[in-house]
This record gives C-alpha cells, structure tokens and sequence, in this order.
C-alpha cells in the first residue's frame, strides 16, 4: 500500500478556499480568484513545498480578504504553522484596511526577515501576480494599472522592492524566476 503524499488536512483547505473565494474575480479580470490561489499552491509544490506551505499557499489571502476570518479560527482548523504562515504573508489584518501604500510597506519590512517557508510562498504568490500582470498587459494594454488601488509606478515598484525583501538572506531558483518576471514587469514603466 502507497503512503499518502498529503492528509485530509490539504483536502479541507482546498474547500475551504473554493468555498471563500466562489464569487471572488481577479480584480476585474473576470477569471476566478481560485485560479491564483491554486496557481499558487502548485508552484510552491512544485519548489518541494511541504504540506503546511502548500495549505498555506492556498489560503494566503484568506485572512487578509475574507470578511470574519481570524488568525485564530485557521489555528483551530489547520495548526499553528499554517496560522503563523497565512499571518505572515497577509499585508492587512485589520478591517477596514489601511492605504495601499501602509499595506505594502509594513509587509515589505517584515517580508525582509520571514523565514525560507514564508518566502518561497511569498514568492510563488508574486511571480503569478506579475505573471498576470504581463498577461492582461499584452491583451488590453495599459488599463491592466487601472485594477489597482495604486499608481502604475507604485504597482512597479512594489515589484522592485519584493525581490529585494526576498532576496535578504534567502537565495532559492524561483527568486530567480520572479527576479526575471519582474525585470520584465519593469519595462512596462
């Protein structure tokens, strides 16, 4: 008999994000939220992610977008790895939400000292960002900034400062990958 790759733990974080974001779109996109979330997961099970990362992946926005979730409430489901991990790669907590540029500054300076786990996350979370980015660009343009609650330039830099928050004691070959996506993002500006 086969040994499980995964628990029904992953299963139930599976529902749970499909259940959350069933009427969520990508920011006016019209493609399901869900796709990124599972976009997510798979890469970072794709860079060797464990159970606990991939869970996490699935549910990064979790707290940070869906209205009466508490870092507590995903401790009670699924551990307090997962709850700690979820916290960290959430920029906002609080409802309603501070300014975009509140937002990712305090999730950049704490981006800087994450963990390798938090980062590979964080990392595969921006590569799909910006790979949807670049995607939509080439098909309508520059309205593609017009999603954001942000200026292009700000989006652009944001980006920037991700790969740099990263790369803070941690080196990994999908830093590189997104390091390359990024640059790429960059010539938009």
């Amino acid at each position: 008999m086969s040994t499980a790759m995964y628990s029904d733990r992953l299963d139930r974080a599976l529902v749970l994000a499909a259940d959350s974001f069933r009427y969520v779109d990508r920011k006016g996109s019209g493609v399901p939220y869900l796709t990124h979330l599972l976009a997510v997961m798979v890469t970072v099970a794709d860079h060797g992610g464990t159970e606990d990362q991939l869970i996490s992946a699935v549910l990064h926005d979790y707290l940070e977008d869906i209205e009466g979730t508490t870092p507590e409430g995903l401790r009670d489901q699924f551990g307090e790895t997962v709850a700690n991990y979820v916290v960290a790669l959430s920029d906002s907590l609080v409802r309603p939400k501070p300014s975009w540029i509140e937002r990712k500054t305090g999730y950049l300076a704490r981006l800087v000292s994450e963990p390798a786990d938090v980062k590979l996350i964080s990392a595969a979370d921006k590569l799909h960002n910006s790979s949807s980015i670049l995607r939509d660009h080439g098909r309508i343009g520059e309205e593609i900034f017009d999603r954001f609650s942000a200026e292009k330039d700000e989006v652009l830099w944001y980006f920037r400062e991700v790969v740099v928050a990263l790369a803070q004691d941690w080196s990994h070959p999908l830093l590189e990958e997104l390091e390359r996506k990024v640059a790429e993002l960059q010539t938009l500006g």
